[in-house]
């Protein structure tokens, strides 16, 4: 049985990923040290079936994986439905305008107040973080304007807050097993019922066995 010591990964992962306003304030940054371990990057995380809150069932799209760290957003613990202009405001942004609502998901408990969009490649800010070619992630703010404003990307999904990881605690994670891996499937990010992902995303790490 997996049981992992969540204080001491809240404490890791905010004394390596502090705390951040703006994606990239968040993001590790070092790049992947191509003559070490192989980067996560583009894939997605299954949780163990013994693992509890804050990652009971979780599966999630990891961003940026390095030396120095990680960090990844989980895609399958919806909060609630909310007014895009009513988050637009809570992050202190301009809400003119804009119409409908969003989902908003649970992306992991580091920085719980600081909001991203995972969202369709096509779509591009000079924030933007291009994940693998096919998805990418940005801070909300001016993503949730231009979806309010039907401009945005044709696929989306926004979080609040992120998991992150100090240098070697995920390898050190996965290799207690904690969490399996396998590549991301745009269809589980975006399109699968929510919950239907982790299940999903276990028997396509199944069917790679």
């Amino acid at each position: 049985m997996v049981v992992w010591d969540y204080r001491r990964w809240i404490l890791a992962a905010a004394a390596i990923l502090l705390p951040a306003a703006v994606l990239h304030a968040a993001l590790p940054t070092e790049q992947p040290d191509v003559a070490g371990p192989t980067s996560l990057a583009g894939r997605l995380l299954i949780a163990s079936p013994q693992m509890r809150d804050p990652f009971d069932h979780a599966v999630i799209l990891m961003a940026q994986h390095g030396r120095d760290g990680a960090l990844g957003i989980v895609i399958n613990h919806p909060i609630d439905s909310r007014p895009i202009a009513s988050v637009l405001q809570a992050l202190g942004a301009d809400a003119s305008g804009v119409k409908d609502s969003v989902r908003v998901f649970l992306g992991g408990p580091v920085s719980p107040n600081a909001a991203f969009v995972i969202h369709s490649a096509e779509y591009r800010r000079n924030d933007t973080v291009d994940i693998d070619g096919r998805i990418s992630l940005s801070d909300a703010a001016d993503v949730l304007r231009d979806i309010g404003l039907g401009k945005g990307p044709s696929k989306s999904l926004v979080a609040l807050g992120y998991a992150g990881w100090a240098p070697s605690q995920l390898e050190d994670e996965i290799a207690a097993g904690a969490w399996v891996t396998v590549p991301e499937d745009p269809s589980l990010v975006f399109d699968d019922d929510r919950t239907k992902v982790w299940t999903d995303a276990l028997a396509l790490y199944k069917s790679d066995r």
